[in-house]
Order: structure tokens, then sequence, then C-alpha cells
């Protein structure tokens, strides 16, 4: 089975690669398919806006594609960043500045009040087939300063209460399995079979 992952982002490519492999399913990306797409997320949910990658990278490509919309909400500031969490900061996605940004903005808002979810919709879909979706939550909280050196976008500054690290302070392995995406990978995962082999 080969799936393409609608994303230009190294990041989230590398861990679904991860991921895939656990179950069995090649990955490509859509550099690999020398294919330079940058599909305007024009909805207002996360739902709505991995539909619309997935659908139209599956009807360009005639492959089972599976897009994600993934974002940051914060209690503090009303869900935001949210939908807008990879352009927080400015269109041109720069993670420093997203985190530079949300900083600020908690600068007064003390520790225990900083509670934030990472949220991940991922859709599925083929050609002429329906688009299925699976959704993963993680809860944590804003650090007040940046940890630690792995991961990618607001990972420094998302802390894990129960294990005392952000995510960007744990290697991909442990990160791989409590993750937002992780946990809505593994809901498709649980339904791949009926999903994915009803529509062949």
């Amino acid at each position: 089975m080969k799936v393409l992952i609608a994303s230009n982002n190294e990041g989230k490519i590398k861990e679904f690669k991860a991921l895939f492999a656990r179950f069995g399913a090649t990955v490509c990306s859509l550099k690999d398919l020398d294919l330079d797409v940058d599909v305007p997320e024009t909805g207002t949910t996360f739902r709505e806006n991995a539909a619309l990658k997935a659908e139209t990278l599956s009807h360009m490509t005639g492959m089972l594609t599976l897009a994600d919309d993934s974002g940051l909400c914060v209690d503090a500031l009303n869900g935001a960043p949210g939908i807008y969490s990879a352009r927080y900061a400015g269109p041109d996605k720069n993670s420093e500045h997203n985190i530079d940004l949300l900083l600020s903005r908690l600068k007064n808002i003390p520790e225990t009040e900083r509670t934030a979810h990472f949220i991940c919709v991922l859709a599925i879909s083929q050609p002429n087939g329906p688009t299925h979706f699976a959704e993963g939550r993680c809860e944590g909280m804003i650090t007040m300063e940046r940890r630690g050196t792995d991961g990618f976008g607001y990972d420094p500054v998302f802390l894990l209460p129960d294990r005392n690290r952000t995510f960007a302070q744990m290697g991909h392995a442990e990160k791989n399995k409590i993750s937002h995406r992780a946990l809505a990978l593994e809901q498709l995962r649980k339904n791949w079979t009926s999903w994915v082999g009803a529509s062949k």
C-alpha cells in the first residue's frame, strides 16, 4: 500500500513515515512526486482544511492520499492560534516567529493558567471514493521559554506536565507514541481495513 502525504512540511512527513511503518504502508511526499502544490486552506475548521488537501491531491494524482490539519489551541487565547498555527506570525510560516509571538501574548499569564492542547485531524481520500476522518488530541501547557531542540513547530514550548518535558525534549520514538498525530493515526489504523478496503 502506497500513501501520498499531502504536505510539504518535512517534520510532518518524517513523523508520518515512522508512524505508517508500524502497519506496513509506504509513504511518499509531494516532493517525491515532483509536485509543487500548495492547496489553499480556506476552511474554517481543522476538518475542512484536511478534507480540502486530501481530496484535491487524491483527484490530482489518482492516489490514496492522507492530509492532516493540526494546530495548537491555547485556552488563555480563546483557542488561538488554532487553524492559523502555521501562519500565526505571518504567511512565511516561520516557527521561531510563531513561538516568539505566542510567548509574547502569554507573558502576563501565570504558569498554572497556560493550558493548551494540540489537535490533529486526518483526512484519508481515494479518487472516486469517500473521505474518512480521524482525530487526536494531546493536552499540555505552554512553557515560559523554549525547552529542547528536537521536534518542529511549537514543540519547544508545549509541555506535558506528567512527563515534565516538552515535545522538543523527547526523542521521536517517545513522541510518536503519545502525540496528537500518533493518536489520530492510531484511530485511522483501527479503521484502515473498513475505510480503505471498502472503497477499493
